[in-house]
């Protein structure tokens, strides 16, 4: 393999410049790899596209661990869509708001509500939101407060769930560049090794019921709840919320849809070992494919039985949902191409031999988070940001001896970190959404919380990349709780 040296990190760097100028990570990865393509084999724009397609596409896409991939984020598409169209989902939400009498109590609410609803990040502020803004706006607790709190448990509760889609995408690009460079721990042991790593979204979701138990409010969102105890916001159902509820919904479309998966996972991976055992990439994708493809059924089932929708209806809502992966099955298919485009120009060696004597292994990870966090802040994308992290994080670990699981975590967060900061993200859009406030009042209010775990999140990945400790974020825990108290006295206001 022939080391191209500096001009092999051209297509990362124009990949990285791209997507930050059009906002757009697709648009940044065609182009990255579209530049390395001629670097490997000179200007000929027809011929570029052509081996492009030859040399990078198509196998990737026919490479069995990768079509796997491909074939269960299809799958996955299909049964959100359905959970989310059922109407089950809102069903489920306004199930447990029955006994919900206090600022504290409505809080936790919508906080657990978020979490029970994780299999859609996107989904989660368009199913909370409505639920609790009349809840929210009786209690005179502010919208931007509960923009914050379904904000919190939508991605970042995501990315803890390795069955779900964040899990799967992840896993894919983990796999991906493990092959590359020989590493034979599967792609699923290291995601789930990775979770106690992902500081970010712990300390988010475990700082909202802190903030509700202590009762104060720092920043831009103390000033907003003062005014919201000093005028009660009438609440505005929205239409566009409409199609997300039905009369006849009821909240078994979503229990037991899952429990049929869970059901269904179990059956097909417990007699290959699991999980005491590692099971092979393809199997537990071919299980869960099953997985969810049975979950649907029994979705429709239930939505024709009870009268929600036709069968005609429910497949239709279905091949919309896959026909929504398109764009992630895209960047997939792009961000594997780059990874093996890099290969062919000796980009890993050459990342590699700039890091070595630049700076000690165990700071790779909180570089891994900060630019993570920089980059998926100016595009507002966390998955287009995995996809050009990981690769890079990953090699630079394996040749530098870095805490390989701590880094993994450590682009996960960073990825999160920015997007749940970025104005641009879908989840702050839809959030904001959700609650009824503006996107930037939902900004502007989020940002010094976001920044307050982030620091913590600094902290934690130093001590992390020198122990490489799982048992981490415990401490990071009880210094997340100390410091918010801390806060709170010097500069805290109580609501």
């Amino acid at each position: 393999m022939d080391n191209y040296g500096f001009y092999s990190i051209i297509p990362i760097l124009i990949t990285l410049l791209i997507a930050v100028w059009t906002k757009d990570v697709i648009v940044g990865l065609f182009t990255g790899l579209f530049c390395g393509v001629v670097i490997l084999n000179g200007i000929n724009p027809a011929m570029t596209l052509s081996l492009m397609v030859s040399d990078y596409f198509v196998p990737q896409m026919v490479s069995p661990s990768n079509s796997g991939i491909l074939v269960l984020m299809c799958f996955i598409g299909g049964f959100v869509a359905l959970i989310e169209k059922s109407g089950g989902a809102m069903a489920f939400a306004s199930s447990m708001t029955s006994i919900i009498t206090n600022r504290f109590k409505a809080q936790i609410a919508a906080w657990l509500t978020g979490i029970g609803i994780f299999f859609s990040d996107l989904g989660t502020p368009l199913i909370v939101g409505p639920i609790f803004r009349p809840i929210t706006d009786k209690l005179k607790i502010s919208r931007v407060k509960l923009a914050w709190i379904i904000d919190t448990t939508a991605s970042p509760v995501a990315v803890l769930v390795p069955f779900i889609g964040w899990g799967v995408y992840s896993m894919g690009l983990i796999e991906k560049q493990y092959l590359e460079i020989g590493i034979t721990e599967t792609a699923f042991d290291a995601y789930v090794a990775a979770i106690p790593f992902q500081f970010y979204s712990i300390f988010a979701i475990s700082m909202v019921p802190l903030v509700a138990y202590f009762g104060y409010e720092f920043g831009p969102m103390a000033r907003a709840e003062l005014e919201a105890q000093a005028k009660t916001e009438t609440a505005d159902p929205s239409s566009e919320f409409d199609n997300l509820s039905h009369p006849n919904a009821k909240a078994i479309f979503v229990w037991l849809p899952l429990a049929v998966m869970a059901f269904v996972l179990l059956y097909l991976l417990v007699p290959l070992g699991f999980p005491l055992e590692s099971v092979p990439s393809l199997a537990f994708r071919g299980a869960l494919s099953s997985a969810y493809f049975y979950a649907a059924v029994s979705l429709i089932s239930l939505m024709m039985f009870y009268g929600v929708k036709s069968f005609q209806e429910s497949m239709l809502i279905y091949f919309k949902g896959v026909g929504k992966m398109t764009r992630v099955l895209i960047i997939l298919v792009l961000a594997w191409s780059l990874s093996s485009l890099g290969t062919d120009l000796g980009t890993p060696q050459y990342i590699v031999s700039l890091a070595e004597g630049t700076f000690a292994p165990f700071l790779v990870p909180v570089i891994a988070f900060l630019f993570g966090a920089a980059m998926s802040f100016a595009t507002g994308s966390s998955w287009g940001t995995y996809a050009i992290m990981m690769p890079l994080t990953i090699a630079v670990a394996e040749a530098l001896g870095a805490p390989m699981h701590v880094c993994i975590g450590a682009v996960l967060s960073g990825g999160m970190f920015g997007d749940h900061c970025s104005p641009i993200s879908d989840t702050t859009i839809l959030s904001a959404s959700g609650a009824g406030c503006s996107q930037f009042d939902h900004v502007r209010t989020q940002l010094p919380y976001e920044i307050f775990n982030g620091s913590i999140c600094v902290l934690c990945y130093i001590i992390a990349g020198i122990t490489a400790s799982a048992l981490v974020f415990i401490p990071g825990l009880i210094m997340l709780g100390f410091s918010l108290r801390l806060v709170n006295k010097l500069i805290g206001v109580r609501v």
